[in-house]
């Protein structure tokens, strides 16, 4: 199409609804690609993907297909993975039919380059060599699992332990099959324990402009946390805060907002009448306007916190951990604030909240961090 250089774009998960961060990221990286790019779409989904999440994505590729993966194939496929030596989470997203099948649309399409995203979706694409490939690690996958070994219960740590050692090996191994590597930020990168890691690419999330826009609505909550609900770190991180923070504040309200909450966190609500879980929200902004004070006490996990590059963008003071910020690199007590104790934690958010025009600094100087150094446009530069 108009003579642009095709380009394949293989996810794990189909990119839309962006209710989770690698959705987030391939969603607009594709729109942004599209501009000097003839894009085509292959994703796997464990999940149906409606119609009109189809047609969102058909603005801005030439071609796109879903591959559905069945719920005989993924425990089929994760059992020969555990008892294998490969990751238990490729074994889920890997399917030797749908493998045949893009081998067959990639001799199809003859792509001039085909971006692989997370190392999920490698087994599918690591054997093409008619064209150059690059691998987004997006994150470094193993640092998240051995962040879990440690908190999780007794029974399930050789579980993370032995997908922590196999993420490890197989992130150095995948290094030789690509071109060229991305990932998300420097602090990923460090995780990637292979000899030439340095030539890894950091190419970070951006923030779509209409975060940037005011945002009316009325302040019912002290506190907000905002993103997937059924993914571990987050949900760690409101447990963490329902139990160890708001009994500081007893009339401290919380919302809780994001696809899928966890059972856990529904029982937590019921039994704390001072926190709102409202699951899927349409304008997530919203949500993010309804509260004082962004908290994202994050204890584990990896990447980049688009949840904080959100809140910021909307003008809310942000309450972090130095994990989180790392990846973004905004000054404590200046556009952010970072703080990794309890007591530290309860004594900014009361100073936060005593204080209106701290709140006020704080979320203007974040907003105008966010604005100078995230854009989706800036960032997929790299790519490009």
């Amino acid at each position: 199409m108009d003579g642009k250089k095709k380009l394949v774009i293989v996810l794990s998960r189909f990119p839309f609804p962006l209710e989770k961060g690698d959705k987030l990221r391939s969603y607009y990286q594709i729109k942004e690609l599209s501009r000097n790019y003839s894009i085509h779409l292959i994703a796997l989904s464990d999940a149906p993907v409606e119609e009109n999440s189809i047609r969102e994505l058909k603005k801005y590729c030439d071609s796109v297909s879903v591959h559905q993966l069945s719920k005989i194939s993924i425990l089929f496929n994760t059992f020969i993975a555990l008892i294998g030596k490969k990751p238990i989470q490729v074994g889920y997203f890997f399917n030797y039919a749908i493998y045949k099948k893009i081998t067959a649309s990639l001799n199809a399409i003859r792509p001039d380059h085909i971006l692989s995203q997370l190392i999920r979706t490698t087994e599918y694409t690591k054997n093409y060599h008619h064209c150059p490939k690059t691998l987004d690690y997006m994150d470094a996958l193993s640092k998240g699992m051995e962040r879990r070994i440690e908190r999780a219960p007794w029974y399930k740590k050789w579980f993370f332990k032995t997908e922590y050692r196999r993420l490890l090996i197989y992130e150095r191994v995948m290094f030789d099959y690509f071109d060229k590597k991305t990932i998300i930020s420097e602090q990923d990168k460090r995780y990637i324990f292979h000899p030439e890691r340095e030539k890894i690419i950091c190419v970070p999330n951006g923030i779509d402009e209409h975060f940037l826009e005011p945002v009316l609505s009325e302040k019912k909550y002290d506190f907000a946390f905002v993103g997937n609900m059924n993914y571990p770190p987050n949900v760690e991180a409101v447990l963490f805060i329902i139990n160890e923070i708001l009994p500081s504040f007893p009339n401290g309200k919380l919302l809780v907002a994001g696809a899928t909450p966890h059972p856990k966190l529904i029982k937590a609500a019921k039994e704390n009448p001072n926190v709102t879980i409202s699951g899927w929200v349409d304008d997530i902004r919203t949500a993010y306007a309804s509260a004082e004070i962004f908290f994202a006490p994050m204890k584990t996990g990896t990447g980049m916190q688009n949840k904080l590059l959100e809140a910021m963008a909307l003008g809310l003071p942000c309450v972090t951990t130095s994990l989180a910020n790392n990846a973004i690199g905004a000054i404590h007590n200046k556009s952010i604030i970072v703080c990794d104790t309890n007591e530290q934690m309860i004594q900014h958010l009361k100073e936060l909240m005593q204080n209106p025009e701290w709140r006020e600094e704080i979320g203007s100087a974040g907003k105008q961090f966010v604005r100078e150094r995230y854009s989706w446009e800036k960032a997929t530069q790299h790519l490009i």
